[in-house]
């Protein structure tokens, strides 16, 4: 039975939507605190909230997890994490949804019992990433929303990892994790929980000349995720949790949406009409698209026009509210009473499996008017506003029989308290299962003094003449999207040895996104190259990170490993479990701010301070959604309303979008400072330029040449 398969897992921004989830027949919910979550916005619950709420799921034998899916800083995982997880720890909460890697190392060690999902904002596109997370403590992985069935499928069949799947609701045009859209553009960062949405903004689309190609275009945006209709097929693939989006909706459309999903569920995913029809009008962006779940893309999913949300039928609205938020069903129990004069009154309650026996004051002989057995029934029967309703009650009681009425109050209440409390000792947990958070923090800054070095990558082979005449650069990074499919190795191990001849290492950037299918391609390519003297590799992503992890110690120890900025390095936690995972060199992240990085450990960290910063990485193609798909990688630009252009390059042979910061990044004035707080490695990161732009930026960085436009980026602000 589908029923069995799957997990619905609800979202909840208030406890009102929290307890119509349930009743709209939720298996789990996941909700946000007031610190770490992924939408900062919404109506997040109090820590008294979350603790009630805990005990309120577990009552009707639910699940709750919380979110803690935002990149952390140093300071916020060292001061704030620990208390701020503790009491829900301690309550039972059942599992976290996290995306920093500092913030999984840091609860496997410290909250050894507590389930970690990994989020989505981890961008995990393939097997080998899935792998890597589970061999870290990830109980689940929640899946990038860009994969289809067949690769879902693939990654349950080589891992069996419980996976977890978005089933309905919004859709980012970029990866998750990969948007840096927002923050640049006015330091409210996705990655934080503070995202502007400037995808859902309308930009003109213009070819590689400027020209315009479509005027005022909604090009980012996407229309509504709708998986309805392929329940059995993610059955299939072993999805194992259903997600639905929503976090800041609405109560009435929250409950609608579980409800029609649960429906549909329990009728072995049988979709009516009536339901297709009534999840369009509980509201939708532009219409619904589920093509994801079939292909890469397509232009069917983009709205074009302004993504206004449609809630179409407020008499839906109304007859949900009233059915699951106005309503909510109770847990049916039995009770016993026995009244016998000189004795105390018992009140047993039973629930289940679950029994408890309640004594309360001596009945005593009345001296006035008796208690009458429908009287006593009656009021014992009272619940009010508790979560539990007498199914049955039966009375053995003495005649002729007096106790107060207060005291008959007093023992139901007891009786109740004490069966909720029995029903969740279970969950609750002990500081014996709390590890000293000390030990989970790592160590300060070291002083350690090396000398400087330089880096230079490039996305282009004409921009290697340039790079490779500086005698400064000591290493050369290659991107894969500089090199031919049908000639990669040969182009690049003719750029390796023109590298070694001018005295340099040659290391390979990998592709952004690493998905199965890109996978194939590089495995055996990426064993030639070692073969053939190659000094390293830059990973992207958790893919290719667990594709080098798994060479065989002898090919391990002729490579180095360099985590990209976009393997997030926040704090020094993370910085160490790349470390423990085979990682040599890391990249610091391109949000954190001065202050933020002078308190970093920043041995064996490379610098980016020069290059056009990635805003968005993309299953979605500018250039196809437009023009058509012809599979030549090329350059558009997005012009936005301040007629800023925004360069978008489309790199085919692994089939997605980069979309570039107007400006490069340029932090040569900063070089000294950052020495000072143990940066050693400098990179100059060319995408866009040309060769006489490269050369440009070299004769700036040696005070031969006039200054250029350009920006600082997060360097002085930062983000919240």
């Amino acid at each position: 039975m589908l029923r069995d398969k799957f997990e619905l897992l609800a979202p909840a921004g208030s406890f009102t939507i929290l307890k119509a989830v349930i009743e709209a027949g939720a298996d789990a919910v996941y909700v946000g605190g007031n610190r770490f979550g992924a939408r900062a916005y919404a109506n997040n619950f109090t820590e008294a909230e979350l603790l009630e709420a805990i005990d309120y799921v577990h009552l009707y034998g639910k699940k709750l997890f919380l979110t803690v899916n935002t990149l952390i800083k140093n300071d916020e995982l060292q001061e704030s994490l620990y208390e701020y997880l503790l009491p829900y720890y301690l309550r039972g909460l059942d599992g976290v949804i996290v995306q920093d890697l500092g913030a999984v190392r840091f609860i496997r060690k410290t909250f050894p019992k507590l389930e970690i999902h990994t989020s989505t904002q981890m961008t995990v596109t393939g097997s080998k990433g899935a792998k890597l997370l589970q061999s870290i403590g990830a109980v689940r992985v929640v899946l990038a929303r860009e994969l289809s069935i067949k690769e879902m499928k693939e990654i349950q069949e080589d891992t069996g990892v419980e996976l977890e799947a978005f089933v309905h609701g919004a859709l980012c045009y970029c990866y998750s994790g990969q948007c840096l859209f927002s923050s640049m553009l006015g330091g409210r960062s996705g990655n934080r929980g503070r995202c502007a949405q400037p995808c859902r903004l309308g930009y003109t689309v213009c070819d590689s000349k400027k020209k315009t190609v479509m005027e005022d275009s909604y090009v980012l945006s996407l229309k509504d995720l709708c998986g309805v209709e392929s329940l059995n097929q993610l059955a299939d693939a072993g999805v194992y949790s259903l997600k639905i989006e929503g976090r800041m909706k609405q109560a009435s459309y929250a409950a609608g949406v579980v409800s029609y999903y649960r429906a549909c569920i329990d009728r072995e995913g049988k979709v009516t009409k009536e339901d297709q029809k009534a999840l369009y009008e509980l509201g939708n962006r532009c219409g619904f698209t589920s093509t994801y779940f079939k292909q890469h893309n397509g232009k069917d999913m983009v709205t074009f026009v302004k993504p206004s949300y449609e809630k179409s039928n407020d008499e839906l609205h109304q007859r949900m509210e009233a059915q699951y938020v106005d309503h909510q069903s109770k847990l049916m129990i039995i009770g016993h009473l026995t009244m016998k004069k000189g004795t105390p009154i018992e009140l047993m309650v039973t629930l289940g499996d679950t029994v408890v026996n309640v004594q309360g004051q001596i009945a005593e002989a009345a001296q006035n008017k008796p208690l009458l057995p429908e009287d006593v029934k009656k009021r014992l029967m009272k619940t009010g506003d508790t979560s539990f309703m007498f199914k049955d009650f039966t009375l053995d009681m003495d005649m002729d029989l007096f106790v107060p009425v207060g005291a008959l109050n007093q023992l139901r209440r007891d009786a109740l308290n004490q069966l909720m409390d029995q029903i969740l000792a279970s969950y609750r947990r002990t500081m014996d299962m709390v590890v000293s958070e000390e030990g989970a923090i790592v160590t300060k800054q070291k002083d350690k003094k090396k000398e400087t070095s330089y880096i230079a990558s490039f996305e282009d082979r004409q921009q290697l003449k340039v790079i490779l005449a500086q005698d400064f650069i000591s290493k050369v990074y290659g991107d894969v999207a500089a090199y031919s499919a049908s000639d990669f190795v040969a182009e690049i191990m003719e750029d390796m040895d023109k590298a070694k001849e001018r005295g340099k290492e040659f290391h390979l950037i990998l592709p952004a996104i690493m998905r199965n299918s890109s996978m194939r391609f590089y495995q055996d390519k990426i064993m030639e190259l070692i073969r053939g003297g190659i000094h390293g590799f830059v990973v992207k992503n958790y893919e290719s990170l667990q594709f080098l992890r798994e060479l065989t110690p002898e090919l391990l120890e002729k490579i180095t490993i360099t985590a990209d900025h976009n393997l997030y390095s926040y704090n020094d936690s993370a910085k160490e479990e790349l470390a423990d995972l085979g990682v040599d060199n890391d990249t610091i992240p391109l949000e954190l701010n001065r202050k933020e990085i002078f308190g970093r450990n920043n041995e064996n960290s490379q610098m980016i301070f020069y290059g056009h910063a990635p805003l968005m990485v993309t299953a979605g193609c500018v250039h196809k959604n437009t023009q058509g798909c012809d599979k030549t990688p090329q350059i558009m630009y997005l012009k936005d309303r301040y007629k800023v252009y925004f360069p978008v390059k489309n790199h085919c042979k692994d089939c997605y979008n980069v979309v570039y910061n107007s400006l490069p990044t340029l932090l040569f004035k900063e070089q000294k400072e950052l020495e000072e707080k143990g940066v050693r490695a400098f990179r100059f990161a060319f995408t866009l330029e040309t060769k006489d732009e490269v050369s440009k930026v070299f004769d700036i960085f040696q005070g031969k040449g006039q200054a250029m436009d350009s920006t600082r980026g997060h360097y002085k602000r930062g983000v919240e």
